[in-house]
C-alpha cells in the first residue's frame, strides 16, 4: 500500500509544478514580446482566446476539478471505487458532448460573436475570426482533461496533473519557434501551438494519469452524478467571479487602447508566478483534503485546517508582494526588452503595471483557500454570490479608473476589485467557521504586511541608486534584480522575527523538512 499524500507534501509537488508552468509562461511571454511587440497584432493573440475561454465558463470548465472532487471524495471515503468510476463515467460523458456541441456552435457563429465581444477593432473583425477559430478546439481538450485531473486529486495524485500546464506552454512556445523558423512569427503559430499543447498535455498524458489512478469509463445506467454535478456546477455557471473573470476584463477593456491588452498581458503574466506558485497551489493541494474532511463531517478540524492553510499562504504571500516590487523593472527588462517590445516605452508601462498588481497577490492566497472551504461544504452558492457582486461592481471600476488613470486604472481596478473579494470572503468565512480564525487570520495579515513595506522600503532605494550607477545590460540587470531579492528577503525575515510571527516558523520547519 503506498504512503498517504500528506498537504504540505501536495502543496510542494503542485508549487513545483506550477513555477516550472509560470517559467515556460514567462518564456513565451517573452517570445510574444520579441517577435510580437506591445501592438495591434499582440492584441489579437489575446483577443483570440477570449470567445474560446467562455465555452469553458458555460459548462463551470474552471471549476470542473472543484465540482468534481467533492463527489467523487464521498465515494472514495466509503472505499467504493466503483461509485466512483460510474459518477465520473457520467460526469465525463455529459461535459465531453456539451463541450463538443458549443465549439461547433461556436465556431459556425464566430463572426456574429466577434462582432458583439469586440466592436472597437471593426477593422481587424476577420482576422480576429480566423484566429478564434483556430484556438477553439483547445477547449475540448482542456475541459475534459480538467475532469481527468479532477479524478487524480481526488485520489491525492498530483505529479501528472502538474505537467499539463507545462506541456501547454511548451506547445505554445513551439509554435512560435516553427513560425520562426518558417519566416512566419504570428499569431497563428502561438496559436497552433496551443492547440497541440493541449491535446497532449491537458488530454492524453491526463487519461493516461487518470487510468493510473483505477479510473475507468464504465457502463453507467440509473446511477448518473449528472444531476448532482449540476446542482454543485449550477452557481458557478449562471454566476461569475471576479478571480475567473480578471484574465477576460484584461480583454475586453484592453480594446479601448492599442496595445494595452498586450501591455496588461505581460505584466500579470509576471505576477501570476507568485500566485501561481503560492495561492493557486495551495488552494489545489489543500482542496482534496478540505473535501475528504467535509465528507467525514470534521467541521472542526476542516476550519482549522483552512485557517492554518489560509494564515500562511497570506504571509508568504505578502513576501512575494514585496519581493515584486522591487524587482518589477529589473525583471521586466531582462524577461521582455528585446525586439519588437523595445518600441516606445514599453518596459516602463509594463513594469508600471506589474507594481499595481503585485499588491494584489495576498488577495488572492487569501481567496484560493476561503472560497475551497465553502466548495469542499458543497456551498458553492457562498463564493459565488460574493464574487458575482464583486464583478458587477468590478466592470464600472474598470471604467472609471481607465477614465482617470488610463491604462494604469486597469491594473488598479483588478488590484482592488480582488481584494474586495478576498476581504468579502473573509467576513462570510467568520459567519460560518467562528470569528475566531478571522481574528487570528487578520493579524497573519497585518505581520505579513508590516514585514513586506519594511523590505520594500529597504531594497528600492538601493535598486534605484544602484541602478544609476551600473547602467543598462543583461548582467547589470540581472544583478539588480538579485541584490533587490536578497535585501527584501533579509529585512522581511528580520521584520518577521521581532513580530514573532508564528507563520514564520511554520514555514522554516517545512522547509527543513
Amino acid at each position: 500500500m503506498s504512503r498517504p499524500v500528506r498537504m504540505g507534501t501536495a502543496a510542494v509537488v503542485v508549487s513545483g509544478g506550477i513555477l516550472l508552468s509560470r517559467v515556460l509562461g514567462l518564456l513565451r511571454e517573452a517570445l510574444l514580446a520579441s517577435l510580437i511587440g506591445v501592438n495591434a497584432e499582440g492584441d489579437l493573440y489575446r483577443h483570440a482566446f477570449a470567445i474560446p475561454d467562455f465555452l469553458s465558463y458555460l459548462l463551470a470548465g474552471a471549476y470542473l476539478t472543484i465540482t468534481l472532487i467533492p463527489i467523487l471524495s464521498r465515494h472514495i471515503a466509503d472505499d467504493d471505487l466503483e461509485r466512483a468510476n460510474r459518477a465520473f463515467t457520467s460526469v465525463f460523458r455529459f461535459v465531453g458532448i456539451g463541450i463538443v456541441a458549443l465549439t461547433a456552435t461556436m465556431w459556425v457563429f464566430a463572426p456574429a460573436i466577434v462582432d458583439l465581444v469586440f466592436p472597437a477593432i471593426p477593422e481587424l473583425h476577420e482576422r480576429l475570426v480566423a484566429l478564434t477559430r483556430i484556438v477553439l478546439p483547445a477547449q475540448i481538450f482542456l475541459v475534459m482533461g480538467s475532469v481527468l485531473m479532477a479524478a487524480q486529486y481526488t485520489h491525492r495524485k498530483f505529479v501528472v496533473p502538474a505537467l499539463a500546464p507545462l506541456i501547454y506552454n511548451l506547445g505554445i512556445i513551439g509554435g512560435g519557434l516553427v513560425g520562426l523558423a518558417a519566416g512566419d512569427a504570428s499569431p497563428e503559430a502561438f496559436l497552433w501551438g496551443a492547440v497541440a499543447g493541449s491535446a497532449i498535455g491537458n488530454f492524453g498524458l491526463q487519461w493516461w494519469g487518470a487510468r493510473r489512478t483505477g479510473t475507468r469509463l464504465v457502463p453507467v445506467e440509473g446511477d448518473s452524478a449528472v444531476g448532482e454535478y449540476l446542482l454543485l456546477a449550477l452557481p458557478l455557471m449562471i454566476g461569475q467571479s471576479v478571480a475567473v473573470l480578471d484574465e477576460q476584463f484584461v480583454r475586453w477593456f484592453g480594446q479601448l487602447e492599442v496595445g494595452a491588452a498586450s501591455a496588461l498581458s505581460f505584466a500579470r503574466q509576471i505576477n501570476m508566478v507568485p500566485i501561481g506558485v503560492i495561492a493557486q497551489a495551495a488552494g489545489v493541494a489543500a482542496y482534496p483534503f478540505l473535501a475528504r474532511l467535509a465528507a467525514s463531517g470534521k467541521a472542526d478540524e476542516l476550519n482549522e485546517t483552512t485557517e492554518r492553510a489560509a494564515r500562511n499562504t497570506v504571509f508568504i504571500a505578502s513576501a512575494a508582494t514585496a519581493l515584486l516590487v522591487v524587482a518589477a523593472r529589473p525583471l521586466v527588462d531582462l524577461l521582455y526588452s528585446y525586439g519588437e517590445f523595445r518600441e516606445g516605452d514599453s518596459a516602463g508601462l509594463v513594469a508600471r503595471l506589474l507594481v499595481i498588481y503585485a499588491f494584489s497577490i495576498p488577495a488572492w492566497g487569501l481567496h484560493q483557500l476561503i472560497a475551497r472551504h465553502f466548495y469542499a461544504k458543497r456551498r458553492m452558492w457562498v463564493p459565488v454570490v460574493v464574487g458575482t457582486v464583486a464583478t458587477a461592481l468590478a466592470i464600472p471600476t474598470w471604467l472609471i479608473l481607465y477614465q482617470a488613470m488610463g491604462v494604469n486604472g486597469f491594473a488598479l481596478a483588478s488590484t482592488l476589485t480582488m481584494t474586495g473579494y478576498a476581504l468579502a470572503l473573509l467576513v462570510v468565512w467568520g459567519r460560518d467557521a467562528g470569528w475566531g480564525g478571522v481574528r487570528r487570520t487578520v493579524p497573519s495579515f497585518l505581520r505579513g504586511v508590516a514585514a513586506a513595506a519594511a523590505g520594500g522600503l529597504a531594497a528600492t532605494p538601493l535598486v534605484d541608486r544602484l541602478s544609476d550607477a551600473w547602467g543598462a545590460g543583461v548582467g547589470p540587470t540581472l544583478g539588480l534584480a538579485l541584490i533587490g531579492l536578497l535585501t527584501t528577503t533579509a529585512v522581511f525575515l528580520l521584520v518577521s522575527r521581532l513580530l514573532r510571527s508564528p507563520e514564520l516558523e511554520t514555514v522554516l520547519v517545512r522547509i527543513r523538512r
